[in-house]
């Protein structure tokens, strides 16, 4: 099956893909996770979104974060998996092209995240560091981690 990656401006973005987006987005993090929470947080309209493809299926999917909309560094968020292509290490594949993006869209610098707990492992091969103390955000254990660019 034909593996593609996407990177497009919010703007850019064709009324498929947001759609595509919202719905994956609302699967995975609203009713798997079963936390009831704002994913439509007013971030998106500043936001590149890196869409995985497998075929015709959105397989992947993250969104590249300027810097001040979350943390005074850049970052990337709402990493996530379509269920029916888990296993295949897309989690891994979309962080990593997902970095690339950062560093080609806002520059290479340090980007700091806030990583699910249980996905520390997969962070930390990536070049990832925690940092301070797990944390309950929505019902589920967050932990900060900063990937220093090295220079």
């Amino acid at each position: 099956m034909e593996q593609r990656i996407v990177i497009k401006a919010f703007e850019e973005l064709t009324n498929v893909e947001l759609y595509e987006i919202l719905r994956l987005r609302s699967e995975v993090f609203v009713v798997e996770q079963t936390c009831i929470y704002q994913d439509i947080d007013g971030k998106d309209l500043s936001c590149h979104h890196v869409m995985l493809y497998m075929g015709d299926m959105l397989a992947a999917y993250s969104r590249v974060v300027p810097a001040g909309l979350s943390y005074t560094e850049i970052s990337l968020g709402r990493v996530l998996v379509n269920p029916d292509f888990r296993g295949q290490g897309l989690g891994k594949l979309i962080v990593q092209e997902t970095i690339e993006a950062c560093y080609a869209i806002l520059g290479k610098a340090d980007i700091k995240i806030g990583a699910q707990y249980h996905l520390l492992a997969m962070y930390q091969s990536l070049g990832f560091k925690p940092e301070g103390q797990p944390y309950d955000e929505d019902g589920i254990e967050h932990i900060d981690m900063l990937k220093r660019y090295a220079k």
